[in-house]
């Protein structure tokens, strides 16, 4: 393969995350140049010091940051619940029962009804700044409609996570144990070909601590990375079961004790953290700064889903973030980049120095701070995946 190189000149700030590059902890440099050699960075550095390159694209002055990590979302499903959202913004509270509706809607859909709503919302992200995506099954729970739901998913995106243990199935609903013997063999067995994690929602009204460890230690087994939906709704096992395992992140982080913040803060799990859901159901805010604090590594993301958090929008959870859960626009910004790549133990995104992916958001701002300084106000004005510019 021939090898092409683009130089992009005149970048007003560019947010590397890589300090030895740059300012602070995201690595700025001011009036900055990067150079893409096929679909990685070569090169970043001031402008005045870029080397030549075959092509150039000059951005104007405006900001330059890492193509969003989203590693949370549920992207395979069918219909929407509107009318429980409006229901719930009249006072209602939500519960994992609502997973149910789109359960049906989803068993009811065509293969490609749901590429084709998958495909929507990717998109929709991509626009948005997303470069790198996780996504889950869950809204099957069936063999057959499990299996399919990832196979969807892997035609999209190598982070493809089993969330068989999404809620107890309609199914089963008299016989859990007998549903969670089904998610740990032949649903496993299944689904294990098209996956690189398994999941598991450990929650009141979903799966108590010992199913959750022989879920994900079923996963382990056949070759999946574990990680957790955790402590969301109430206080529970799921966070330090989260870390016992070695899961790469336990989701959600909502309700923490203090030995719960010390396990995150003192094992390799990343604290994930999605205010899309408790903004969609008005509960109470994660505290990332007690986690920051604490010393645990976290991540921000959208967990976009038809239910509790139907949102593909990292700006507006950055701004989420900032506003509600303690979060510096600085720690906001590296938690949905180099965060999520960090949950999903991928060292190739989230950043831009050499050797990394050459994914680029680009804003019709001179900062990331205008994600909070601005909110709801659509800055991302040009995306690069692996190199190439879409759009």
């Amino acid at each position: 393969m021939t090898n092409r190189t683009t130089a992009i000149t005149n970048i007003g700030t560019l947010v590397t995350n890589d300090p030895t590059l740059g300012e602070g902890p995201l690595g700025q440099i001011h009036n900055a140049a990067l150079v893409i050699e096929n679909d990685k960075i070569a090169w970043a550095g001031p402008t005045t010091k870029a080397p030549a390159a075959d092509t150039t694209h000059d951005a104007a002055g405006r900001a330059v940051i890492p193509g969003f990590v989203d590693s949370h979302s549920h992207l395979v499903f069918a219909g929407d619940r509107t009318a429980e959202f409006n229901a719930r913004m009249s006072g209602q509270s939500y519960s994992a029962g609502g997973i149910r509706t789109t359960v049906a809607a989803t068993r009811a859909a065509t293969d490609e009804a749901l590429e084709a709503n998958l495909k929507h919302h990717l998109a929709e992200a991509l626009r948005q700044g997303t470069t790198t995506f996780e996504t889950k099954s869950g809204y099957g729970l069936t063999v057959q409609d499990e299996e399919r739901a990832l196979r969807i998913a892997a035609a999209h995106t190598d982070e493809v996570t089993y969330l068989g243990a999404h809620i107890v199935s309609p199914d089963y609903a008299d016989d859990p144990a007998a549903y969670v013997e089904l998610v740990t063999g032949e649903m496993l067995d299944a689904c294990a070909p098209h996956a690189r994690w398994v999941d598991v929602f450990c929650e009141k009204g979903a799966f108590d601590g010992d199913q959750a460890r022989a879920i994900l230690t079923a996963g382990k087994a056949k070759g999946l990375l574990p990680r957790m939906h955790a402590n969301q709704l109430s206080y529970g096992p799921g966070v330090q079961l989260a870390v016992e395992l070695d899961a790469a992140s336990a989701d959600h982080c909502t309700h923490l004790t203090d030995a719960d913040v010390d396990a995150l803060a003192n094992g390799n799990t990343v604290a994930t953290l999605l205010p899309g859901a408790e903004f969609s159901t008005r509960a109470e805010w994660p505290n990332a700064r007690r986690l920051l604090d604490a010393g645990a590594t976290v991540a921000l993301s959208t967990d976009c889903n038809p239910g509790s958090s139907f949102t593909s929008s990292v700006p507006f959870c950055i701004a989420l973030a900032v506003r509600d859960m303690g979060m510096t626009p600085d720690e906001a910004l590296w938690s949905a980049t180099a965060g999520g790549a960090k949950a999903l133990r991928r060292t190739d995104v989230g950043y831009l120095s050499p050797g990394a992916r050459a994914d680029l958001t680009f804003l019709n701002a001179p900062s990331h701070v205008h994600f909070a300084y601005r909110p709801g106000v659509p800055l991302v004005s040009e995306v690069w995946r692996r190199g190439v510019r879409n759009g």
